[in-house]
């Protein structure tokens, strides 16, 4: 098992990795203690059995550039293969602002390709590689040198193994004519925005059951302040301060360090220092915040839409039937929150869009107003003209 320590040798396999259609790609990171993710090696794969087809890159390795790596990921002429590629690539925007392309997901492929719902990499090895993987090492410590010879095996099989499903299921792709259809969901992995964390955006993930717009102002400025610090810092946003805090503070909004030292769910250093005078900050701009730029709930639930509850029921039996027929997880053709908006009378929904409109969304809209009716045949359900 090879493993690449210097920019030298990594710049020669990825001159020779040029020559071939596509390279396979996974990582190892960890998070824990960090607010973006470390990275602790890369694996590369292309194919060949031959053994320097596959290779391990050790970014630890004192000296080690990733240019030669990202010089790759530009090449217009080399997919890059990934399997569940959300993680692996918003370490590469983050430390290199870039993006590989072509990019090709093979969750996303084997979704289209009626392998299920998210569908797992060792799935999919068991499944079209016939082959079985040692887990074993999947929750080490890979920021620890040196690796074991299982951690080793265990990080080159995510990348051997992807050779074979990628070539399998890219022909299942082309067979079907279903190819463009992974290239419209690869839209979302190719924007940048897709891994960005917007301070001024992260109060939206924040639970609270309260809708006041001034209570949600300070929990707007809390959760950006909170972001920010984090983001500034590389620490986990947890460490900073937790939700239960961050809507605790929003409550009782504390104007001075006596308040804040009441708190009974923060942190104890938060209560000093930049942190403390943070909050405090927060708090005020969200206080001081116009009614007219205070922040309302996100609509969400389906009391809150107006939904009609019967046609809702039948578009979820519409889709069951088209899933079934095409054999694409019905996740990724719509899920529950598009039927409802759907069945609500909104139509700026993603599944009556690109492949998804010619799959469901069509026949979903004739539903709706109407035109088409359901019925059930044995096991099957058939749609009728009206």
């Amino acid at each position: 098992m090879i493993t690449i320590t210097t920019t030298e040798a990594l710049a020669e396999f990825c001159s020779r990795a040029a020559a071939h259609p596509y390279v396979t790609v996974d990582t190892e990171f960890l998070r824990e203690r960090t607010y973006y993710s470390k990275l602790c090696l890369v694996q590369l794969a292309v194919p060949g059995d031959e053994a320097e087809n596959a290779v391990l890159v050790d970014p630890l390795a004192e000296g080690l550039s990733l240019e030669p790596l990202y010089d790759l990921f530009r090449d217009p002429n080399v997919v890059k293969v990934f399997h569940a590629a959300r993680q692996d690539l918003e370490i590469f925007y983050v430390d290199a602002g870039l993006i590989p392309a072509p990019l090709f997901d093979t969750q996303v492929a084997a979704m289209v390709c009626g392998h299920g719902d998210q569908v797992g990499y060792e799935t999919l090895v068991r499944k079209i590689a016939r082959a079985d993987l040692d887990k074993s090492s999947r929750f080490t410590d890979w920021s620890r040198r040196p690796l074991s010879e299982a951690q080793k095996k265990y990080a080159l099989g995510d990348v051997t193994h992807l050779r074979r499903i990628y070539e399998v299921l890219s022909a299942e792709l082309e067979e079907t004519g279903r190819a463009p259809w992974v290239e419209e969901e690869m839209a979302v992995l190719n924007d940048p925005a897709t891994y960005r964390v917007e301070p001024s955006e992260a109060w939206l993930r924040v639970k609270t059951r309260t809708s006041s717009g001034k209570f949600l102002a300070v929990v707007k400025e809390l959760a950006r302040f909170r972001e920010g610090y984090a983001q500034s810092r590389d620490v986990p946003r947890s460490r900073v301060f937790k939700d239960d805090a961050l809507v605790e503070l929003a409550s009782t909004k504390p104007t001075d360090m006596t308040d804040l030292s009441r708190s009974r769910l923060l942190l104890r250093e938060a209560r000093r220092g930049e942190i403390a005078e943070g909050i405090l900050a927060a708090v005020k701009a969200g206080l001081e915040t116009p009614p007219e730029k205070m922040p309302t709930p996100p609509v969400s639930g389906r009391e809150k839409l107006q939904v009609n509850p019967a046609l809702a029921d039948l578009l979820r039996v519409l889709l069951k039937a088209r899933s079934e027929e095409t054999k694409v997880a019905q996740r990724l053709i719509a899920n529950a929150a598009d039927l409802d908006l759907l069945a609500a009378g909104r139509r700026d929904v993603a599944a009556l869009k690109g492949w998804r409109a010619e799959v469901f969304g069509n026949d979903a809209l004739r539903l709706c107003e109407g035109k088409l009716a359901l019925a059930a045949k044995g096991q099957s359900v058939r749609v009728i003209e009206v």
